[in-house]
């Protein structure tokens, strides 16, 4: 039986303009901070642009961007790769991570505070002066590509002690705060995205920021933009306007029928 290693698959480039709407800068900063191979973390809410903003940075920079969704089964060797037995021999396949590292891509960890913690930690090389990849199952220490870039968000909202993210990791980044854009750039957004007309956006986004509000009084996260645009269009594509808010975004962010009667009175009296 005999080891060989995978050939690494070519990772492409995002080739489509992303549509984003600047809020207060970080396309500068994310350059800067690009520029001097620092780490990114970036903070905000669901649904409020972080992984359109990294998308769009790696069209910008023509890097070549792989996305990883972190979640609690996640382990280090999901990240980094495995041996897999393949006819009469073992094949060694790179992970997402590695290939990320191999190529000079940008690499984002998408909710890192879900992934393991032991599993996090297999970044740490990575995130200071070495900007280096151990593999330890194959005794192969790979230093990153000069291009490579580390991109990691989470939500704060959903801190919990069980779920918060070690100061040995956190001090290795520079963060973004991102939130949810204010509504003259909200309304953009909504009616390009949604390909509704301003007007209609502008309804729409009243109704985001009205749930918003409604956090204090149990709702665990507001209404993101990504839900306004989901109503957007749906709409856009014929389904009635009530229905379609209360489709897109009332029942994905509550079963209480409580708080169903409340978002649903919203809608009442903003169409």
């Amino acid at each position: 039986m005999t080891t060989v290693h995978k050939a690494d698959e070519k990772l492409t480039l995002v080739t489509k303009e992303p549509y984003y709407v600047e809020a207060d800068g970080e396309i500068g900063m994310f350059t800067a901070a690009y520029d001097a191979r620092l780490p990114v973390m970036l903070k905000g809410p669901t649904g409020c642009g972080k992984s359109r903003f990294v998308e769009y940075m790696a069209y910008r920079l023509q890097r070549p961007l792989v996305t990883v969704a972190c979640h609690e089964d996640l382990f280090a060797s999901d990240l980094i790769g495995r041996y897999l037995l393949k006819s009469d021999e073992t094949v060694w396949v790179d992970g997402p991570l590695t290939r990320a590292v191999r190529a000079g891509a940008i690499c984002y960890l998408d909710e890192i505070v879900e992934a393991r913690k032991d599993t996090t930690v297999v970044i740490h090389p990575l995130t200071d002066n070495r900007r280096m990849l151990n593999i330890d199952k194959k005794g192969e220490t790979i230093p990153a590509h000069p291009d490579f870039s580390m991109v990691i968000s989470y939500n704060p909202g959903y801190q919990s002690v069980l779920k918060d993210m070690k100061q040995s990791t956190r001090q290795r980044f520079v963060a973004f705060d991102f939130s949810y854009p204010v509504p003259d750039k909200e309304i953009e957004v909504v009616a390009q995205e949604g390909g509704v007309a301003p007007e209609l956006a502008g309804q729409l986004v009243l109704l985001g920021q009205k749930i918003r509000n409604m956090r204090e009084h149990g709702l665990t996260e507001g209404a993101s933009t990504r839900l306004l645009i989901y109503a957007a269009q749906l709409i856009s594509r014929g389904i009635e306007l009530k229905n379609a808010c209360r489709t897109a975004i009332c029942q994905p962010l509550t079963d209480d029928a409580r708080l169903q009667q409340t978002l649903a009175d919203l809608i009442d009296d903003i169409f």
